[in-house]
This record gives C-alpha cells, sequence and structure tokens, in this order.
C-alpha cells in the first residue's frame, strides 16, 4: 500500500464470553457503588445510634443495618438492576427483605461472636467487625440478589415488551394477506 491508502483493519466481534465478562464487570461496579453508598449508611448510622442512645452494639448495628437495607433496595432497583425484570415488585420486594434478613443475621453475627463471645467492645472493635460483618454478607447478598429477587427477564417478554413500542396504540384490524398468483412467462 502506498501513501494515503486506507487499511481496513478487522476487528472481530467480542465473544460471548468476553460479553458475558463484561456485563458481569460492570453489574459488579454498579453493585459496589450501590453496596459502598450503604456501608456508609450504615456505619454512620450504627455510630451515630451508639453515640446518642444507650442500646447495645448488636441492637444498634442492626438498626444500622435496616437503614441501609431500605437505602441499597432504592439503589439496587433503580440503578444496579433497573433493566431487569419488573413484573412481580411484591414478590421481588419478599425475596429482597428475605434475604436481606439473612444477610443481616450474617452481619450481625460476626459483630456478636466478636463483641460476646471474643470480648471485643471497644468502640473501633465494633467498628471493625462490623465491617467484617458487612463484607461476608455482602457475598451472600450479592449471589442471592443477582440470582433470586432482580432476575434477568425471560426474552420472550422481553421481545414482547419492545415490540410493544414498535406498534400504534390504535387497533389495527388484521387484514388477509394478499393471495399470489404466479404468471407463466412464454
Amino acid at each position: 500500500m502506498g501513501k494515503g491508502g486506507k487499511r481496513r483493519s478487522r476487528v472481530r466481534p467480542p465473544s460471548a464470553v468476553r460479553v458475558r465478562i463484561d456485563r458481569l464487570t460492570r453489574e459488579i461496579a454498579k453493585f459496589g457503588a450501590v453496596g459502598g453508598a450503604g456501608l456508609l449508611v450504615n456505619l454512620i448510622t450504627f455510630n451515630l445510634v451508639r453515640s446518642t442512645t444507650d442500646l447495645q452494639v448488636v441492637r444498634a448495628s442492626v438498626i444500622a443495618t435496616v437503614v441501609a437495607i431500605v437505602s441499597n433496595y432504592i439503589g439496587f432497583r433503580y440503578f444496579t438492576y433497573r433493566d431487569r425484570d419488573k413484573s412481580g415488585r411484591t414478590k421481588e420486594m419478599t425475596l429482597f427483605v428475605l434475604f436481606s434478613a439473612i444477610g443481616l443475621v450474617i452481619e450481625n453475627g460476626v459483630l456478636f461472636a466478636a463483641t460476646y463471645g471474643l470480648g471485643f467492645d471497644s468502640p473501633l472493635a465494633s467498628n471493625v467487625f462490623k465491617f467484617v460483618g458487612i463484607g461476608v454478607a455482602t457475598l451472600f447478598r450479592f449471589w442471592s440478589y443477582r440470582t433470586w429477587v432482580f432476575r434477568v427477564a425471560p426474552a420472550h417478554e422481553a421481545v414482547s415488551g419492545a415490540e410493544s413500542f414498535l406498534t400504534p396504540s390504535a387497533p389495527r384490524l388484521q387484514e388477509d394477506p394478499p393471495s399470489r398468483q404466479v404468471q407463466r412467462v412464454r
């Protein structure tokens, strides 16, 4: 090729595995962003409740976890999983509360074991073990939310939903297709 000639580069379309990895990476990043905000809400609420009330450590932690669960649901539904199936909100919320409650038990179980089992009850130790509990519970929550709560819409529902935008809102009469007549060429 001489100067000024155009080179055509052959760009391969990404493989199915690469597409899935990219999609999972974006999902993890969004989950992490919402989770990071939830972590801040959880820790700030925990320390605020501990410093302003006489509640025991685990009770203050449960209150903070519930506040974080509410803020996380909003973030997951409207940011992380906004493209997922929205047809069964009651079922979705029920499963979210169920799996969040299991995560709450995991998170606060770690704090309970550290505080009452191992005797780590200073404010710093409480925050460290609360953070560790949140980390363990987050792994469970990520798996359960993506598997059971915010499910991918089945393909036929997604296609019919997309097709509904293409069809006009006024009902159309079904016309018989024109009959094909075969003409002979002589």
